[in-house]
């Protein structure tokens, strides 16, 4: 059920068990606004958690991360991306419209934040050894098509597991409609990015993509960010071969990935594993790739990349890289969505050998891990308030229509129960205030908007600033900027 349904100009909210809805379209300025003012409230949430995570974690103001994001980036993405740009200078407008005081230098900054502090942060000031030894892990996935698949055509599936307290504002679903050519896009992501960052998105060239960090990576290089590069692609890419250029054009080494991609159009799927001076491309129409946040490509893993974990069956990386091609073998010639649920929930843990919920699982749960069989104690601790937010699935028949099929929280619908884990973890208790629970919600497809008003309604535009409860002088400023926007 769909509940705050808000509609303005080129814009479309409303929220869906768990997810927050987001349509756009326009000229980039135009979308941009709309997408700013819908997900102020959300981005006012986000600036107080940043402010929390950049001390507790790094010990530097969050304006440290900003003022460093716009030496370093604003230029070029001005000038190598303007139309991206113009789009993220819109959203600043319609912040500030809603009420959230803001800048493009903090709007880049936040889209950039798994560069700046996974990447750029650790290669410039960090002590050898930070940040897990490289770049952090994030995420399970998997793509097969041909024998592998119940009609022969491509399926996908993936979550996205990260520390809860930034991982849980990616909630979003994300509809961009440029009309200023390019394609459309359908993305699962975060919360005010122009980007997906989970990933996992479709296009309306008929590729689809998603993706898992290679662990342990440590390369980077002040080029394009990597947050432009794959818009970019998934706006003007039409091929598998333009998806790799664009990915490589310029390429920073930034949040490293193991990027597997789709062509629904040729039934074409591909594995890009993308470091710095190290890349590998593998491309199959019968078979299968996954993505267990490890290299698979000798070089870029020992050359680029430290404590990989590639063959240990204690981490989280070495227990997936067997765990999922055993999945992928016993569901041959039947993998759709509904085997899909059934592997993105997976709990057997290849270690103990039995069925255990923890940090080596598909379905990640670090927070009910004691980790007492970790190898290096440098890792993820004990109990963490961290592993999987959501389920995702898709097929070639919803990838063609500009759809896909979502679960917000884990897959196995174990809940995150906040109360409960702060009283039995009080060692994470600062980060309390941050983290919500998650309750069980039903998977769920969403698809592209084709509805939305040319000039929006005026009336749902007031009532989102009535039911905030603004001053009068707040609301002189919105009657003025709806009486110019008409």
């Amino acid at each position: 059920m769909e509940t705050d349904r808000k509609e303005i100009k080129n814009g479309l909210k409303y929220k869906k068990n768990g997810w927050t809805y987001i349509s756009i379209k326009g000229e980039p300025k135009e979308r941009g606004y709309a997408y700013g003012f819908l997900v102020g409230k959300e981005f006012e949430e986000i600036q107080k958690t940043l402010q929390f995570l950049c001390m507790e974690e790094f010990g530097r103001e969050w304006s440290f991360f900003v003022e460093n994001s716009s030496r370093l980036f604003n230029k070029t993405i001005e000038k190598n991306f303007n139309e991206f740009y113009l789009e993220m200078e819109g959203m600043v407008e319609g912040y500030k419209d809603a009420g959230v005081e803001t800048s493009i230098d903090e709007v880049i900054a936040w889209n950039n934040y798994f560069s700046l502090m996974g990447s750029w942060y650790p290669k410039e000031y960090a002590s050898p050894g930070r940040n897990e030894g490289g770049g952090k892990d994030r995420c399970s996935a998997f793509i097969c098509t041909g024998e592998y698949t119940e009609d022969g055509k491509i399926v996908s599936g993936h979550n996205n597991f990260s520390q809860f307290a930034d991982g849980q504002y990616g909630c979003q679903v994300l509809d961009i409609n440029p009309t200023n050519g390019g394609s459309r896009m359908l993305i699962q992501g975060f919360l005010g990015w122009i980007w997906s960052g989970t990933d996992f998105f479709v296009s309306s060239s008929g590729i689809f993509g998603t993706e898992t960090t290679i662990g342990g990576f440590n390369g980077f290089e002040n080029k394009d960010p990597l947050f432009c590069r794959i818009r970019n692609a998934m706006q003007y890419g039409k091929t598998l071969d333009d998806y790799v250029s664009m990915l490589l054009k310029e390429n920073s080494g930034d949040y490293a990935n193991s990027w597997l991609f789709g062509d629904f159009n040729t039934n074409e799927i591909m594995r890009l594993e993308l470091g710095l001076n190290y890349y590998n491309v593998e491309r199959k129409t019968n078979g299968y790739f996954i993505g267990c946040n490890v290299a698979f490509d000798d070089k870029l893993r020992n050359l680029e990349c430290s404590n990989t974990g590639f063959n240990d069956i204690r981490r989280h990386n070495g227990s997936r890289k067997v765990r999922i091609p055993q999945l992928m073998e016993e569901y041959k010639g039947k993998i759709n969505i509904e085997t899909g649920k059934l592997i993105m929930s997976d709990h057997y843990d290849v270690y103990l050998k039995k069925d255990f919920p923890c940090s080596r699982t598909i379905c990640s749960h670090y927070d009910n891990d004691p980790r007492e069989f970790m190898s290096d104690p440098s890792r993820p601790l004990p109990y963490q308030p961290r592993g999987a937010i959501d389920g995702n699935l898709i097929d070639a028949k919803m990838g063609l229509k500009m759809s896909f099929c979502l679960k917000y929280g884990r897959s196995c619908d174990i809940p995150f129960d906040k109360e409960i884990f702060f009283k039995e973890n009080p060692q994470w208790i600062r980060y309390e205030p941050y983290i919500k629970s998650r309750q069980n919600h039903e998977w769920t497809i969403f698809t592209i908007t084709n509805n939305l008003s040319k000039e929006g309604s005026n009336k749902t535009f007031k009532n989102v600033y009535i039911k905030k409860n603004m001053d009068k002088n707040m609301n002189k400023k919105i009657n003025k900027t709806l009486k110019n926007k008409k």
